[in-house]
């Protein structure tokens, strides 16, 4: 793709090339001077030229190479040199951002450009960088606190000594001048920006109103004109008291791309999780709200519960590979995968139901884990231009599938740098258009599909996240307020809370009882105010919330619903009907559906808020416990 630099400038395939029309022939390619464009090859970010830098009618173009280095392309006496400018040491460049040069500064010509790692550094250009070895030309402005720059994005200059950044995790930081800027926003230029030994600069953090996804919901009817102009928050030098998040200093932590092992002790969990674990995770998923929900089955055989004319029959979909899990639902299809990783869809065509293998599609990939649930029970969903499901693949990225208007279409988001993903915690069920993920590290990253960035949220370092999916809870979709469950390596509930006025906070809830740690994946979640889980010991246990407390409710298993007096199932050595770790699925709005270690179904329903009783038991095709059940196939 042919990329516009600046008059008559463009990069094509990672070279230079200059467009005259005054000239024959009207395109002509700059080569380097080794005649190899390999270690130099230019990468496709925006270029900053500069006039009159070592002469009257000299003209500097600033260029980055893909390796991460600034680079020159310099005319001057009408001859044309490059001159390699390097990086600061351990740095790779991934954007410059251009500044208007102040013939009243003692250093009047510089260039800002953002790493890899989300650092910024300044740029003193040097005319001759051969010989000005002595003259310190890094001048490294880091971060804001707590908040990595975006990579690969430039920023833009306010005025002289004032620049805007876009950070990872959706917010702006302005860095400048600490006599400048920050709190006084005024638009006016200062007098004089000649640099002093006292005058430095400094970063201030700019709130972005907290709305869905942290992008253009801004300013939407929905979320409410007064988002777009609550308030920004200026923060320079010392550690900030923020209603994003409050930290703690000695636990400040960052990834740098170049760290393959960021965390002692981590080298065991770069490993992807087993099909036994991917199996339990995506054994059961909802397709119909109480008409409709599949079954994957220990021996790869996949069923649905199907409820036509008020009866109730399994309906088994032949496939000539087993089928692992079903990690996903949209618009009336199923995804599943199978024994290889493909990703395949179960769709109905008129009057038959058909496969589509998404894998064998270009760029397709193999996936293992999908999100955790399909969008909110009780809402009609409205499908846009831009629906994708999100998927882990077997080498730990992650992968977009666009599905809207049946147009197909593969995206590698990659990873977290130096990260593998185990599981998808929630997609955009808690912020639109924001993916989030826990990676094998135990650690909480979060991917932005508009801006592509990633970003990793502040967690203590002792706190490790079990490698499960999660599942979010919102009292409201009006309302930003909510909360993401999750549970620690050591079987306890954990919640990443949001709210306007503490920002985000991490809360360890622990077992529901000192004998029994939490298995399986949380979740479902109800009314934003109830959160099933499963404990070691087969039982279910019920989270809720009473009157703003949190409280702990043992839900047992559905072998205490029925007459302890039916001695022919009590004795039966094939029925267990305590609760497997099988991540379970809401059936409707005050139902939900539980796999028994036996394999059959359990389905609880709400008698009021915070109580929940057993209401049947499902028999399916793949339990040895005598049920009587109705099945058919499906080709």
């Amino acid at each position: 793709m042919l990329l516009r630099l600046d008059r008559g400038f463009f990069l094509l395939l990672g070279d230079l090339y200059e467009y005259d029309p005054t000239t024959k022939p009207p395109w002509k390619k700059h080569i380097h001077q080794q005649g190899s464009v390999g270690e130099y090859s230019l990468a496709s970010f925006k270029a900053c030229i500069v006039h009159s830098l070592i002469g009257a009618h000299s003209v500097s173009l600033f260029l980055l190479t893909k390796n991460g280095e600034l680079i020159e392309r310099r005319m001057h006496q009408r001859k044309w040199k490059w001159v390699v400018h390097g990086n600061p040491k351990g740095h790779q460049l991934t954007s410059i951002t251009c500044i208007s040069q102040d013939e009243a500064n003692e250093n009047p010509n510089s260039l800002f450009v953002t790493t890899s790692a989300g650092f910024v550094f300044e740029y003193h250009i040097q005319k001759y960088p051969d010989r000005d070895l002595e003259v310190i030309k890094w001048q490294n402005h880091n971060h804001p606190p707590y908040a990595k720059v975006a990579t690969g994005k430039s920023g833009l200059q306010l005025q002289l000594g004032r620049m805007i950044f876009p950070l990872d995790d959706g917010r702006l930081a302005e860095l400048h001048l600490s006599s400048l800027g920050g709190e006084t926003l005024s638009p006016y230029p200062p007098i004089s920006t000649r640099r002093k030994s006292s005058i430095k600069y400094v970063w201030s953090l700019l709130d972005a109103p907290e709305t869905e996804g942290w992008n253009a919901e801004y300013c939407t009817e929905q979320s409410g004109p007064t988002n777009c102009i609550l308030g920004t928050k200026d923060e320079t030098g010392e550690i900030p008291i923020s209603r994003w998040r409050k930290d703690s200093k000695t636990q400040h932590y960052y990834l740098s791309p170049a760290d393959s092992n960021p965390n002692p002790g981590d080298q065991d969990y770069n490993v992807i999780p087993d099909k036994w674990d991917i199996k339990k995770l995506f054994r059961l998923r909802l397709m119909q709200e109480e008409k409709s929900f599949f079954l994957i089955t220990e021996n790869n055989v996949i069923f649905e519960y199907l409820n036509t004319e008020n009866t109730w029959f399994w309906l088994r979909h032949e496939h000539s590979t087993g089928i692992e899990g079903a990690v996903g639902n949209y618009n009336g299809s199923l995804f599943v995968v199978d024994e290889d990783g493909s990703l395949l869809i179960r769709e109905r065509s008129s009057s038959d139901l058909t496969w589509i293998n998404c894998t064998a599609l270009r760029r397709g990939k193999q996936v293992i884990a999908g999100p955790p649930w399909d969008g909110a029970l009780g809402q009609a969903p409205r499908a846009k231009p831009e629906d994708a499901i999100f998927f882990v693949s077997k080498n730990g990225r992650l992968l977009q599938f666009t599905v809207a208007l049946r147009k197909f279409k593969w995206k590698d988001c990659r990873n977290p740098p130096g990260v593998k993903i185990a599981s998808i915690v929630d997609q955009e069920g808690f912020r639109g258009n924001i993916v989030f993920v826990v990676g094998q590290n135990g650690r909480l990253f979060q991917y932005n599909k508009v801006t592509e960035l990633w970003h990793q949220h502040y967690q203590s370092q002792h706190l490790v996240l079990s490698r499960l999916p999660g599942t979010a809870m919102r009292s409201s979709m009006a309302s930003s307020k909510g909360s993401l469950f999750m549970l620690s390596e050591d079987g306890g509930l954990v919640e990443y809370k949001w709210s306007s006025m503490e920002g985000w906070n991490w809360i360890e809830h622990g077992p529901p009882d000192t004998t029994v740690v939490l298995v399986g994946a949380p979740g479902p979640c109800f009314g934003g105010n109830e959160l099933f889980l499963i404990g070691s010991d087969g039982n279910v246990y019920l989270r809720y919330l009473d009157r703003g407390e949190w409280k702990w409710r043992d839900c047992g298993f559905p072998y205490t619903a029925y007459d302890e007096t039916d001695e022919e199932d009590v004795i039966d050595r094939n029925c267990d009907p305590k609760v497997s770790n099988t991540r379970p699925i809401p059936f409707s709005e005050d139902s939900v559906i539980f796999e028994l270690r036996d394999g059959r179904l359990g389905e609880m329903r709400q008698v009021e808020v915070g109580n929940w009783m057993w209401s049947r038991i499902i028999g399916t095709p793949s339990s040895l416990c005598v049920t009587n059940f109705w099945a058919s196939w499906a080709m």
